[in-house]
């Protein structure tokens, strides 16, 4: 399960010098004059319609291999979930559309396999062009549009490379621009792009067996969304083969405003058997198949998959059933030998991360939590050599300049609320120097060669900018200038933005949590809506740019406000490791601790509490240990028997259930569901292969034989992300707020 957000969130009010330091930074002048923009009253039907309130939110961001343009995916005007790809020069700053998604749009469905995998990568909503990548000549670029591959030119111009009706998935171009690859139907199929036809290098004919493509744990809960890999050379293909016969069938019934469908589905549930999936070398042509050896035990997981520079190695990371240890194999490219070449082990559960680089010396930059934080580290042979320190947490590397022993990363050395871009010299010694503006939260991609850097910025008064930089962080050009001007969308809003206040308290055990809070202006007292997340592998309280719901809120009247409990991560493992084995529990007392210091304050009325996924779950737990001390709960899609979710993410932090009843038992939401007393809504789509909709049938047969009254709303047809029916998911809401707690008004 990784975290469903109800919005953006940040930290205490800039200085004026603070904001001054920004806006000049992000070239938006502080004392510009702007025209006069009549003042409009935000509507719901606002908030989620197009074009975006917070400006352009481009995705998938890179640089051409030589450096010239700048590449993203960008939502349209009239259409903010349609996305086509536009270039960026480096040099002059030009923008120009490369592919119009509309213009190749077939209207063919996307197969269930493509449909569930957008789901798990969190953009179910988005249409046209979800991902690209660009050929190693920098002259073109592969394009999936609609389940089908077209190759783009940067003259504009298109070649489509298949026309089928199956949908091809997982498409990627091979490292020295030679081949093209993909996946149909559980066959991965290698076409040259001089010219042929493709070609099948890996396949069975059972539909229990795939090979090319992660499977179905590896994508929701390891992070992993890739199942083949390149060599650099373009020599061989590393290659997983799923096989789900082990995994139990499971019935899932997906119920829609036009019928129900019942699909039979492989699901791994806690404690039971996941899907046999191995390792495979192939060569382009199908010839020279070779299997890796990953050690005795067939029960793990492959975490991660990296070409040494070389060619000549492959390294695996294999993560323990437990995921309390983590191996890293070298494995050698001809014959699949392999040997540890060094681990990680941890008395909770090993964080998985995507800081791993192999380096042209033989060594590899890795991250380890090994300290107590996450941390950069330098692999020689398996030797590690500890680059950053500190008692604080490096997010992700982000690249690496090998002749001059630079590298970059994310990462919260000034704060737990500010991500940041730093620099670093690899020498002994060194410290990381921050390249970026101090108030804020910074994204960065960077090519290569460590040269240049994308960097994504945003402030809680400024939407998210994007520019390319200088290693120092210098900006070169705008990619996305998005400056909140009088031709902004979010300009008639902008007088009654509301800057969010930041604060921190003390958990029992010392340790210190953040928390954010927007009110309207004046005494009060208003009603509070405490939005609640919970859960691990979770972040919410930063220096982001306000999600317009929130201001809308604030607009009606309510105050909002939000706790990173224990748990959450990127504050160390001493700060995350009290749920394991006790979900529900720390959480759960500190978002009480929490609500009380809200109801001490003179400008709080009654409290509600809303969350989804994990935070559903929360609000059910909260209901639960304190009948009476909310005025409502909002439960959306909430887990309610960890024995119905997935391996993966419930064995990490609860254990296996056929060992650890008891454990499930007590942090589950259905023992202790008679406690409820205050009103509650659930809300949950009726096709959600995530949480799946019989962990709220479960809590409705239990509130029933309870004689408990709740509020129901169904989504028939709708998956977790429920695309599409957020303005009727806030009427919801809004209404139920309104009968319970104080009218709304909306």
């Amino acid at each position: 399960m990784r975290p469903q957000s109800f919005g953006v969130n940040m930290r205490k009010m800039m200085t004026r010098t603070a904001l001054m330091a920004a806006t000049m930074l992000l070239g938006v002048p502080a004392t510009a004059q702007e025209p006069a923009v009549p003042r409009q009253a935000l509507t719901l039907e606002r908030v989620f319609a197009s074009p975006s309130l917070s400006g352009p939110r481009p995705r998938v961001l890179k640089l051409s291999p030589d450096g010239r343009l700048a590449t993203l995916l960008k939502g349209r005007a009239d259409d903010k979930d349609r996305f086509d790809l536009w270039a960026v020069d480096t040099a002059t700053g030009q923008s120009r559309m490369l592919v119009d998604s509309a213009k190749l749009a077939t209207g063919n469905a996307l197969s269930e396999a493509e449909r569930m995998n957008r789901e798990r990568q969190r953009i179910a909503d988005v249409k046209g062009i979800t991902t690209y990548g660009w050929a190693p000549d920098a002259r073109r670029l592969l394009v999936p549009v609609d389940g089908d591959l077209w190759v783009a030119n940067l003259d504009g111009s298109v070649q489509r490379l298949t026309t089928t009706p199956e949908t091809e998935t997982d498409a990627r171009l091979s490292p020295k621009g030679g081949y093209a690859s993909f996946v149909r139907d559980g066959h991965l199929f290698v076409q040259p792009l001089a010219g042929g036809s493709a070609r099948e290098v890996a396949g069975e004919a059972t539909p229990k067996v795939s090979w090319g493509v992660a499977e179905f744990i590896a994508q929701e809960e390891l992070a992993r969304f890739d199942g083949h890999w390149w060599a650099p050379d373009d020599s061989r293909i590393a290659v997983t083969r799923v096989d789900e016969t082990p995994v139990k069938q499971v019935t899932r019934a997906a119920i829609g405003a036009d019928g129900t469908r019942l699909f039979t589905q492989s699901y791994p549930a806690a404690g039971t058997a996941n899907a046999d999936v191995s390792l495979w070398l192939v060569n382009p042509d199908g010839t020279g198949r070779t299997r890796v050896d990953l050690g005795p035990s067939a029960d793990i997981y492959i975490a991660r998959v990296a070409w040494a520079v070389d060619g000549k190695t492959l390294y695996v990371q294999r993560l323990s059933r437990d995921q309390q240890r983590l191996d890293i194999l070298a494995v050698d490219a001809a014959t699949g030998a392999s040997r540890v070449l060094t681990s990680e082990t941890a008395k909770t559960w090993i964080n998985l991360h995507n800081s791993f680089r192999p380096l042209k010396d033989g060594s590899i930059l890795w991250a380890s939590e090994r300290d107590g934080y996450r941390h950069l580290y330098r692999l020689m042979d398996g030797k590690p050599v500890q680059l950053t320190s500190g008692r604080w947490a490096v997010d992700e590397l982000v690249g690496v300049d090998e002749k001059r022993g630079r590298l970059w990363f994310t990462g919260f050395a000034d704060s737990t609320l500010e991500k940041q871009v730093y620099a670093l010299d690899t020498k002994a010694g060194a410290r990381p120097v921050r390249v970026t503006a101090a108030g804020g939260w910074h994204e960065a991609v960077m090519d290569e060669a460590g040269q240049r850097l994308i960097i994504t910025s945003t402030t809680p008064n400024q939407p998210a900018q994007v520019w390319l930089a200088d290693g120092a962080g210098k900006r070169l050009a705008w990619v996305e200038e998005n400056r909140l001007d009088a031709a902004h969308p979010y300009a008639p809003y902008r007088a009654a933005h509301v800057t969010p206040e930041f604060g921190t308290m003390t958990a029992a055990d010392g340790q210190r949590m953040d928390w954010r809070l927007l009110k309207p202006a004046g005494p009060g007292p208003f009603p509070v809506l405490m939005q609640v997340y919970g859960g691990p592998h979770a972040h919410n309280v930063h220096k982001r740019f306000t999600a317009p719901i929130e201001q809308y809120l604030v607009s009606k009247g309510w105050a909002v406000f939000q706790l990173d409990n224990r748990g959450s991560n990127n504050r160390g493992k001493a700060f995350e490791d009290p749920i394991h084995r006790a979900m529900g529990g720390v959480e759960v007392q500190d978002q009480l601790q929490a609500l009380q210091w809200v109801k001490s304050q003179p400008w709080a009325g009654k409290v509600a509490v809303n969350g989804w996924s994990y935070g559903g779950y929360m609000v059910l737990k909260l209901l639960e240990a304190a009948p009476g001390a909310f005025a409502a709960g909002i439960a959306g899609a909430p887990v309610t028997r960890w024995e119905l979710y997935d391996t993966a993410y419930t064995e990490r932090y609860l254990g296996n259930p056929v060992s650890d009843p008891a454990v499930y038992a007590k942090s589950g939401a259905l023992r202790d569901a008679g406690k409820i007393k205050d009103p509650l809504l659930l809300i949950h789509g009726m096709a959600d292969d995530n949480v799946v909709f019989e962990n709220s049938t479960a809590l409705m047969t239990a509130l029933q034989k309870a004689k408990t009254p709740f509020d129901l709303m169904v989504y028939p047809g709708a998956t977790h992300a429920t695309p599409g029916l957020e303005v009727h998911g806030w009427i919801t809401r809004l209404r139920f707020l309104g009968r319970t707690v104080a009218p709304t008004g909306y």
